[in-house]
């Protein structure tokens, strides 16, 4: 991989592609699944398909990796998968498929400004000026839509979803910088595994308390994975190991850049089949978002 032409570029994009159908599909799981349940779903079914790929392939379980590595991914998979995704979902609950895409944005500008602090990645005037669009468009959308896709969207609602998916994006952004440095020494699948991991073991602590029992009993329903399942496919096992190889091969606020353009894809496909509305600050915000992206990768 490493003798592709861009090929870490190529991953993050379509990190992007992938994530945004999967998004569509959490969405619609998530009209009758707690944020929970849906990350413990995803996370299992992923580690399976991880596994069976490690089977297939003949790739060693253990690939000579030194502890601190592996702590890491672990801390990553935490950080990145059992607390960021749990949020992103709520986020995702609460204020619908397309204005999720647009707080989402915040990841560029956290990995960008974390890259810069602690990996010695360029930071630019142009770079700040996306930064600005991209919050620009957050803001746009909080003082502007009132509609989740799914009926009248409360202000309350509002602000609690851009807040924990702001949250969201801030602890993923952390996430990927502190192994990015460690991730040229070990191959993609097994990190990405190792994150999985991470981000699922303190989540299956939950089924076990008696008053969260109701919102993983879902999965339980063969029902319940015509969708989990295939979103799971796209979002936690192709995305994940996208999105960790563009990362591994080209600048983590390069990656990141390409990846936020998932905004576009993911408002395109809530219009089209979630009959999310296209309001004029909702396209506005949305091109705030996409242009703030594209100059976050001068």
């Amino acid at each position: 991989m490493d003798n592709i032409i861009y090929s870490g570029e190529w991953l993050a994009l379509a990190s992007a592609v992938v994530w945004a159908v999967a998004v569509i599909l959490f969405r619609i799981s998530g009209f009758d699944l707690h944020p929970l349940g849906i990350n413990l779903g995803k996370n299992l079914f992923a580690l399976l398909l991880i596994i069976l790929t490690t089977l297939i392939t003949g790739a060693g379980f253990w690939p000579g990796a030194g502890l601190k590595p592996t702590l890491l991914l672990l801390l990553s998979g935490f950080l990145g998968i059992a607390v960021s995704d749990t949020l992103f979902l709520w986020t995702l609950k609460l204020i619908g498929a397309s204005l999720t895409a647009i707080v989402d944005c915040v990841y560029a500008p956290f990995v960008i400004g974390l890259s810069y602090l602690f990996l010695d990645e360029r930071l630019t005037r142009v770079q700040l000026l996306g930064v600005v669009m991209i919050v620009s468009a957050v803001v746009t959308i909080s003082a502007r839509d009132t509609d989740n896709g799914r009926g009248p969207l409360t202000r309350k609602n509002l602000f609690l979803g851009i807040i924990l998916g702001v949250t969201a994006m801030a602890f993923v952004a952390v996430g990927i910088v502190i192994i990015k440095p460690v991730l040229k020494d070990v191959p993609v699948v097994w990190a990405t595994g190792v994150r999985l991991i991470g981000g699922t073991l303190p989540l299956v602590l939950f089924p076990f308390f008696p008053a969260r029992r109701d919102d993983f009993r879902p999965l339980m329903k063969l029902s319940t994975w015509k969708i989990l399942a295939p979103a799971s496919f796209l979002g936690t096992y192709l995305s994940l190991m996208f999105w960790i190889g563009g990362m591994k091969y080209t600048f983590a606020s390069v990656a990141s850049a390409l990846n936020q353009l998932n905004t576009i894809f993911i408002f395109i496909l809530a219009t089209v089949f979630l009959k999310e509305k296209a309001t004029t600050w909702r396209i506005l915000a949305v091109a705030l978002a996409f242009v703030g992206a594209f100059l976050a990768t001068f």
